[in-house]
């Protein structure tokens, strides 16, 4: 979790946006994106996906995963 909330203050500061800024994206707050920033409140689904569209990045990189290519698609680990 502390990796995610590390790359979304990156990408707001790499963008050149203030939080109140993409609280006006979002439809909340700036002291909301003010507590996603810092881990202190999850961040919803909804402006999780808002800010993969704002920042023009995939949800894997946004989470730092990735599909292991040696499993066949669709099958559970370890289940």
């Amino acid at each position: 979790m502390l990796e995610l909330v590390a790359r979304l203050r990156a990408l707001r500061e790499d963008n050149d946006l203030t939080q109140a800024q993409v609280a006006q994206v979002l439809g909340t707050s700036q002291t909301m994106v003010a507590r996603y920033e810092r881990g202190a409140n999850e961040l919803p689904l909804r402006h999780f996906t808002a800010l993969c569209r704002l920042y023009n990045v995939s949800a894997d990189e946004l989470l730092d995963t990735a599909p292991d290519p040696r499993r066949p698609r669709g099958r559970a680990r370890g289940i």
